[in-house]
């Protein structure tokens, strides 16, 4: 709350802030100036691009970098193109790998090919290999600024590259050993350096027990794998057995969010967003939104279709209960749904035990049929005075609904996967849909065939 007052008395006095003409004017700058740089970025993502202009050319340069670093990716670019080459080059070898990566993918092939000759050779090299990696793939997900030793070297000398290696590198409790071709051979502890001979060479405490990561492995799946073998750590390799990089439990955890969010969406008959809600086009949201909304509207429209075309069935009770089968069916297939996309999600539920687990919804539709058809026919018969075949016909009808819902819940999901989509894509307003036409259908034909 007071960093937002800040930003407040900031904006109001901007041009006496930045060029510090008056003692309000010093007394904001001195204020910015002790913001943590996240704060400060966030201060920049609320101004115009000529405000952002002004006010990063006049910060000093430590103070321009460590903000740089937090800067969303669309105004690091903003900030890059008004800069000179040298500075440029300053700002991009501050980010690391992953980051660069990020700033890189959102540039035209013009700029990217100027941005690239700033960076050193190593660097670049890196990233021109990230960039081959779809981003929702373990080599577009993973860490490559990582310390790996050769199998060949001692103890002692692999003790004495860390130490040399340790300020300008991160490195974890678990350290990989390749060959001379990078080929990954295992890993071993920090401790093993500690413990351990040091004349004795790496090859002769490797450790084998490890699980590698394909560089082309669908992120999801690389959730599933790391949480079932319980590591946070998981080395990244090609189809050669190269090591590329790793997974982290930090990496693991932003996927995990990613994907919920996207799950969200698409649950939603949305197309998820590549961007904050805030930098995204309210013309672009606008169409998305309003394209699956249109479709679904028409398809709204076959349930009118078939109640016409039972409109002389549907006489006396009959219409009044017509909503209610239909949304018990609608509720049945959200719940079920939910149950098979969360277990393909997390690995339960797989290729080995689908037929038990659609057996199992089988006999689960039967034995909810069975009791929303009892309660249906209690609530008609005995509170709304319903006739005895019409409560039966009725409660028939919603029975059938419930098993039909039931199947379609579980099903959808598991084709869609089986077309290598997204199961996500059958839940929220598409099943409900979908629920509403063979919910409304089945009403009718079975009210009519029972009581006509």
């Amino acid at each position: 709350m007071v960093v937002q007052k800040t930003f407040e008395q900031m904006l109001r006095y901007f041009d006496d802030f930045v060029s510090q003409g008056s003692t309000v004017g010093i007394l904001l700058w001195n204020e910015f100036m002790t913001l943590h740089p996240a704060d400060a970025a966030q201060f920049f993502s609320m101004l115009d691009n000529d405000q952002v202009q002004e006010l990063f050319l006049a910060l000093p340069l430590d103070k321009r970098v460590s903000i740089f670093i937090k800067l969303l990716d669309s105004l690091k670019i903003y900030v890059l193109s008004f800069l000179d080459e040298h500075q440029r080059g300053l700002l991009l070898g501050k980010l690391s790998i992953d980051e660069l990566t990020d700033v890189f993918d959102d540039l035209s092939d013009e700029a990217l090919k100027e941005y690239l000759k700033l960076l050193h050779k190593k660097d670049r090299q890196k990233v021109l290999s990230l960039l081959k990696f779809d981003d929702d793939t373990a080599g577009g997900i993973m860490e490559t600024d990582v310390i790996t030793l050769m199998q060949d070297f001692t103890i002692e000398k692999a003790i004495k590259i860390l130490q040399r290696l340790q300020p300008e590198h991160v490195f974890y409790q678990t350290i990989y050993i390749t060959d001379q071709e990078n080929r990954l051979e295992g890993y071993i502890r920090i401790e093993d350096l500690v413990l351990k001979n040091s004349k004795l060479r790496l090859s002769a405490i490797v450790r084998k027990d490890f699980t590698s990561i394909p560089d082309d492995m669908d992120q999801q799946e690389v959730v599933n794998v790391m949480t079932h073998y319980e590591t946070s750590l998981a080395p990244v390799v090609d189809r050669e057995g190269f090591f590329l990089g790793v997974i982290t439990a930090e990496t693991l955890v932003d996927v995990v969010e990613d994907e919920a969010g996207e799950d969200i969406y698409k649950m939603s008959a949305l197309t998820p967003m590549d961007r904050p809600y805030f930098e995204t086009s309210f013309f672009k949201i606008f169409y998305q939104r309003s394209f699956i909304l249109v479709i679904l509207l028409l398809m709204q429209s076959i349930t009118s279709l078939i109640m016409k075309r039972y409109e002389t069935s549907l006489v006396g009770f009959l219409i009044f209960f017509a909503t209610m089968s239909t949304s018990t069916g609608g509720n049945t297939s959200s719940q079920t749904s939910a149950i098979i996309i969360q277990g393909l999600a997390t690995g339960e539920i797989h290729d080995a035990n689908m037929r038990k687990f659609v057996y199992r919804e089988i006999i689960m539709a039967f034995c909810l049929a069975c009791v929303l058809g009892v309660v249906a026919f209690a609530r008609m018969y005995f509170t709304a005075g319903v006739y005895l075949l019409g409560s039966i016909a009725i409660s028939i009808a919603l029975a059938l609904i419930v098993m039909v819902s039931i199947m379609l819940g579980s099903c959808m999901p598991i084709v869609l996967k089986k077309l290598k989509l997204d199961p996500a894509n059958s839940a929220g307003p598409i099943l409900a849909t979908v629920m509403d036409i063979v919910g409304i259908l089945i009403y009718c034909v079975v009210t009519r065939a029972i009581l006509f």
